[in-house]
């Protein structure tokens, strides 16, 4: 057999070991539903080369930047910081990085949803001067050319030569990688999908009666008979972080009103002010003014700290602050006992599921 055969031969059996061991999103998860993205196109291949570029620091404008800088598996695809750092070590950005997992599920990105494709969200970091920091689509293409792995991985995943590869095949690669990262079969879903009657223990199984009843936290976070999300995909405002700069509120707004799509990501990324307009620097509509996507609260227990910002530090003050602000959408307090609050996050604990990739570290190919 001739070099060339096997190092293809070798790229394609890598490629079904990542799509076995990752899982295919239009599969079936205990605990989730069919997913609604399916596409033929979305070969292993494909998915193989998304993941050499989630964790190649070299597709950055300093080399010490990877998707995983901020996105780490280990943490289900969050960095643990409350607010990331970009290629400037010293500077924190605006937002908490949100997890990763289950995006096939989702259909808007970013916290205030102003991406409307995986596709057009990845490139996003990748240009951004205080993420990635590359300069636009030729210095990402030429950082690839330069690697014999790219040149198999495009020509495997796409059938293209180096001069051929573009952005949008870039693109198409790391979205199908994220399609890829499901997260399911907890022991919350083993309980309640599962059949397990032993996966929670009796606290936990209060904890989840509180949540799906009284508590009302699956108002939001939903939660159905035959799969859970726990997110409703919907914008919601809490005064979480707005409350600080209500009295800036015109300026704000006046600062945002003839930016660029470009600009106000920029805007977003490096200005507290205007990021905690949140859905409304996208929309516009003042009932979204600090306004963010609900996250979902699978692995809610390993993505400390929480809230688009960052600004609460643990899952006790997390179930805290959503009962103060439950009782205030309710118009009458939301009263529960400490025994109650810790079964609560006894069962937040339990939503921990598979994570793929959770041994994999940054690296250059």
């Amino acid at each position: 057999m001739k070099c060339g055969a096997v190092k293809q031969l070798i790229v394609c059996l890598l490629s079904l070991w990542l799509f076995v061991s990752l899982g295919s999103a239009a599969g079936t998860h205990l605990g989730l539903p069919s997913a609604p993205f399916v596409d033929a196109e979305d070969i292993p291949a494909k998915a193989e080369l998304g993941r050499m570029l989630f964790f190649d620091q070299r597709l950055s404008a300093n080399g010490r930047v990877s998707c995983a800088s901020c996105h780490v598996p280990e943490f289900a695809f969050t960095d643990g910081r409350a607010r990331s750092i970009g290629i400037n070590d010293s500077v924190e950005g605006t937002r908490n990085a949100p997890s990763l997992l289950n995006l096939a599920w989702q259909g808007s990105f970013f916290w205030d949803g102003r991406a409307s494709t995986l596709e057009s969200q990845v490139l996003g970091p990748l240009f951004s001067p205080v993420e990635h920091g590359l300069s636009g689509a030729e210095d990402l293409l030429n950082r690839i050319r330069q690697y014999k792995s790219y040149e198999d991985g495009f020509s495997a995943a796409f059938s293209v030569l180096p001069q051929q590869i573009s952005q949008h095949h870039v693109a198409s690669a790391l979205a199908t990688y994220l399609r890829g990262l499901v997260s399911a079969d907890s022991r919350a879903d083993r309980y309640m999908y599962g059949a397990d009657s032993s996966a929670l223990t009796k606290t936990e199984i209060e904890g989840l009666n509180l949540f799906v009843g009284r508590a009302g936290c699956a108002t939001c976070h939903k939660v159905d008979t035959e799969a859970a999300l726990y997110t409703d995909n919907q914008f919601h405002a809490l005064p979480v972080s707005f409350a600080r700069f209500a009295d800036k509120l015109p300026g704000v707004i006046e600062r945002i009103s003839n930016a660029s799509e470009v600009e106000l990501a920029l805007m977003i990324q490096t200005d507290l002010e205007i990021a905690a307009l949140g859905r409304f620097a996208v929309t516009k509509v003042p009932a979204h003014i600090g306004a963010f996507r609900t996250p979902s609260l699978r692995n809610v227990a390993i993505t400390a700290p929480y809230m688009h910002d960052g600004s609460i530090g643990s899952l006790e003050s997390a179930v805290e602050q959503e009962i103060y602000y439950r009782g205030l959408v309710d118009g009458r307090p939301l009263i529960l006992t400490l025994e109650e609050k810790l079964a609560l996050v006894d069962f937040l604990k339990a939503l921990t599921g598979f994570v793929p990739d959770k041994n994999h570290q940054n690296h250059a190919n």
